[in-house]
C-alpha cells in the first residue's frame, strides 16, 4: 500500500494558500517534497508540517518560532520539552498581544476624546446663538 501524498496544487488548495507559499514554506525547510523531475511529492510528514506553520502564522508566531517548534518535533525523546518551549512561546506572545491591545485601547479612547472635541468645537461655531 503506497502512503497518501499530494501534489503542489492539491496541498495549496486544501490549505488555501498559494503554490507561492509552499515554495516558501520550502526554502525554509518546513516543508521537504519529493521530486520526480520539476514536480513536487508532499508526504504526510510534509502536509503535517505545513499544517503546524499555517497554525503558528495564525497565532502571529515569528517565523524561527515555528521553525523551532517544528524542529522539536522531529526529535527523538519526551514530549514535555516540547510542551514546555511550546507553552513558553504561547505565553510570551500572549503577554505581547494584551499589551498591544491595551494600546490599542489606549489609542482609540483618545481618538473619541479627540472626535468629541471636535464636535463641541464645531457645533460652536455653527450655533446661532454665539453669533457665529
Amino acid at each position: 500500500m503506497n502512503p497518501r501524498t499530494w501534489s503542489i496544487s492539491e496541498l495549496a488548495e486544501e490549505f488555501n494558500i498559494t503554490p507561492r507559499t509552499l515554495r516558501f514554506y520550502e526554502d525554509h525547510r518546513i516543508v521537504d517534497p519529493l521530486r520526480d523531475g520539476q514536480k513536487r511529492i508532499y508526504t504526510h510528514r510534509d502536509r503535517t508540517r505545513l499544517k503546524l506553520a499555517l497554525r503558528g502564522k495564525r497565532l502571529g508566531l515569528q517565523l524561527s518560532e515555528i521553525c523551532s517548534l517544528i524542529g522539536m518535533y522531529e526529535g527523538p525523546g519526551s514530549t514535555q520539552p516540547q510542551l514546555e518551549t511550546y507553552l513558553s512561546i504561547l505565553t510570551r506572545h500572549k503577554q505581547q498581544l494584551l499589551q498591544q491591545k491595551q494600546d490599542l485601547d489606549q489609542t482609540l479612547s483618545e481618538i473619541d476624546e479627540q472626535e468629541k472635541n471636535c464636535l463641541a468645537l464645531l457645533r460652536q461655531i455653527h450655533d446661532p446663538a454665539t453669533g457665529a
